[in-house]
């Protein structure tokens, strides 16, 4: 177990080092070659921005991972490194299925990609989840279900893939929301998949979140001016989700672990996902009823809630990724002791009450400067 706290570290570093050294790179390509994020109405951000940082994702994790897993496999065997192949198929699968987002991330920030055709390969991409192994088998208690027949199993996964994966991408609204909010998801599970003895998922998520953090900086703190701002662009927001909803639906699966074996681990897969989860679903509902396509982008995702009230960027980043992890320690510690299904009826009642407060406190406003604030 020690020597996989080590090798987690070191996933960490040898990823953020990667990735720090790949973003500015791709930061003096996009310049020099006029890559830039197209603004509009919609985008917040003034200025030039490149939107390939995303470029640097799968490598830097796909590196680390590969090195550290590498020299266990060699120095200390597949038992010993904690490698086996029913976990091995699985990461197999797993790669490809990221990388079909990540080619489709590429062309989209190139090129542009059609919704549809991105939801397809979407699919594909599940569907490879699906093959891996690593689906639903049992609802651990939501809607007090638990065994389910396979086949179930085959579509709520592949549903859950595409929703999460949209999810993800469709909270990339600010800067650093997608990727804060992300790496405190993988820095979960990764702390949960060490505790459970599954230390190559933890390996992956420990890798993840190295490889988000120098792209973070580069994205909230960087200079647009002086050419030293990225955004991530579907490349990073596709890859991340794919990687993320791979790991949660992992947590499903983790079995005779006494670390955890109170806590429910349905509970444990969601929570790091409730904010982009639930939101999307709130956005989807708004387009709808003002008879929008709820597939086209807009300005009604709860960021753009908290800058209609006069916030800036910084402290709407704060104020969510501290609300992210707060439905994460409040679920955690009731867990043992309230049905899934409850609990998470209570995050949707809070997210709710929530959102009505900040809407009518966005109408105030309105009326008080006489503008529209909020689409």
């Amino acid at each position: 177990m020690e020597t996989w706290i080590f090798n987690d570290v070191i996933a960490f570093f040898v990823s953020l080092a990667v990735s720090g050294i790949l973003i500015p790179q791709i930061l003096l390509i996009a310049f020099r070659k006029r890559l830039f994020d197209n603004v509009d109405e919609r985008k917040i951000h003034k200025g030039v921005v490149p939107r390939l940082g995303g470029i640097a994702f799968f490598p830097s994790i796909l590196f680390s991972f590969a090195l550290i897993v590498g020299f266990n496999l060699k120095y200390f065997g597949w038992e010993t490194a904690g490698i086996y192949f029913d976990v091995v198929v699985p990461f197999y699968f797993m790669i490809c299925a990221v990388l079909l987002m990540f080619l489709v991330g590429i062309a989209d920030d190139l090129l542009g990609v059609r919704y549809m055709a991105k939801f397809g390969v979407q699919i594909l991409a599940s569907i490879l989840i699906v093959f891996s192994g690593v689906y639903i088998t049992n609802y651990e208690g939501l809607f007090w279900i638990y065994k389910v027949p396979d086949w179930i199993g085959w579509i709520s996964t592949a549903f859950i893939v595409v929703y999460v994966v949209n999810s993800i991408n469709l909270i990339d609204g600010i800067d650093g929301l997608a990727s804060g909010l992300s790496t405190v998801a993988f820095i979960f599970y990764a702390i949960i998949f060490y505790f459970a003895g599954q230390y190559s998922y933890s390996l992956l998520a420990a890798a993840a979140a190295g490889t988000l953090l120098p792209f973070f900086y580069y994205n909230v703190f960087g200079n647009a001016k002086k050419q030293k701002k990225i955004f991530m662009g579907d490349t990073g927001a596709l890859t991340t989700g794919m990687i993320l909803v791979f790991l949660s639906i992992a947590v499903l699966h983790i079995e005779d672990a006494p670390a955890i074996e109170d806590y429910n681990v349905l509970i444990l897969a969601v929570s790091p996902l409730v904010i982009p989860c639930f939101d999307v679903v709130r956005v989807y509902f708004h387009r709808l009823v003002r008879h929008r396509n709820p597939f086209l982008p807009d300005k009604s995702h709860i960021h753009h809630k908290l800058l209609a009230l006069g916030l800036n960027q910084r402290v709407a980043l704060s104020i969510i990724m501290l609300w992210s992890m707060l439905f994460i320690v409040i679920n955690l510690l009731l867990s043992p002791y309230i049905n899934p299904t409850l609990l998470i009826l209570a995050d949707i009642v809070l997210w709710t009450l929530v959102n009505i407060i900040l809407t009518k406190a966005i109408t105030v406003r309105e009326k008080k400067t006489g503008l529209r604030l909020f689409d």
